[in-house]
């Protein structure tokens, strides 16, 4: 039987295989909570959205995935495998690839997928054509009394935009450049005495994640990102540290953060450039001679 749709039968499925579910969007599983929960289930089956999955039925074995897409970002995420005991199913490669697919039919650029280093799935994400381009970890936040240091920070306003978007572009590598959002809009925190300090939020009913962009030559970082766990009301709140903000690493630890395994940054480009010529008429010097420009455009890979 070739992989398929998800269809309203395969509800009591998934509900089976909600206590055995690999989540490969962190972000959200910590925010939200399982992603084959009860109310994550009517997600998949509705067309309107850019959520998606699918299943594999052959060698009596299922093996279930999702992918999700925000229509603003150019980047699909893999949500979830299941069963977990089933990550080294022969066609679990073939399902992803459906799921890639899938991203691809929405408009996607990329596909990314956050796993454990040691995760049975990180052999079929790499057979599928993911390579890792950064590592990240969860650090847990301890809950700590309010006190009035949380006012250092402020929401980011429109007029704070031009200056995280400078942060943002001083410290995250230009590798990443087409899988990190980029900040377009006022989203966060900003801390009202220190221009070198960002910090992202995403929130749920399950807690808050926060992802800090902070320069190197900011003072009193441990303080700070403290002080900015105490706006949430008592949620547990978690710092996504990647690879290139390791240096706050220590300052988590001496306030008793809790790290969670070191993940792997999977992605996987659907899309490559492809170089055409074209010659452009203009108006030249009489003796000089203009080559061809050579116009880029962007072909999606066909499955």
């Amino acid at each position: 039987m070739p992989i398929r749709p998800l269809d309203i039968l395969d509800l009591p499925n998934l509900y089976r295989h909600r206590g055995e579910v690999l989540s490969l969007d962190t972000t959200r599983a910590l925010t939200r909570g399982n992603p084959l929960g009860a109310a994550s289930l009517l997600a998949y089956i509705n067309p309107a959205r850019h959520i998606y999955s699918a299943i594999d039925e052959n060698g009596g074995l299922t093996v279930l995935g999702g992918i999700i897409h925000t229509k603003s970002e150019s980047f699909a995420r893999l949500l979830y495998l299941a069963p977990a005991a089933h990550l080294t199913h022969p066609n679990l490669p073939l399902l992803l690839e459906h799921l890639a697919a899938q991203a691809g039919s929405w408009g996607a650029f990329h596909v990314i997928a956050e796993v454990d280093e040691d995760s049975d799935s990180f052999v079929a994400l790499r057979q599928t054509g993911f390579a890792v381009y950064a590592w990240q970890k969860m650090w847990k936040m301890p809950i700590e009394a309010e006190s009035t240091d949380s006012l250092i920070w402020t929401r980011m306003q429109d007029e704070n935009l031009p200056a995280v978007q400078s942060l943002y572009s001083q410290i995250v590598p230009p590798l990443l450049n087409p899988i990190e959002s980029f900040p377009k809009r006022a989203n966060g925190f900003v801390c009202i005495d220190d221009a070198r300090c960002y910090v992202n939020v995403s929130s749920g009913m399950r807690g808050v994640v926060l992802s800090p962009l902070i320069h190197p030559e900011a003072v009193d970082v441990g303080k700070k990102l403290s002080a900015l766990t105490q706006r949430f009301n008592g949620k547990p709140v978690y710092l996504c540290m990647r690879s290139y903000q390791t240096w706050l690493e220590p300052a988590l630890e001496d306030l008793g953060a809790q790290p969670a395994k070191r993940q792997a940054v999977m992605v996987k480009h659907l899309a490559h450039l492809i170089k055409n010529e074209k010659v452009v008429k203009t108006a030249n010097p009489r003796g000089v001679t203009v080559q061809p420009s050579r116009i880029n455009r962007i072909q999606v890979k066909k499955k």
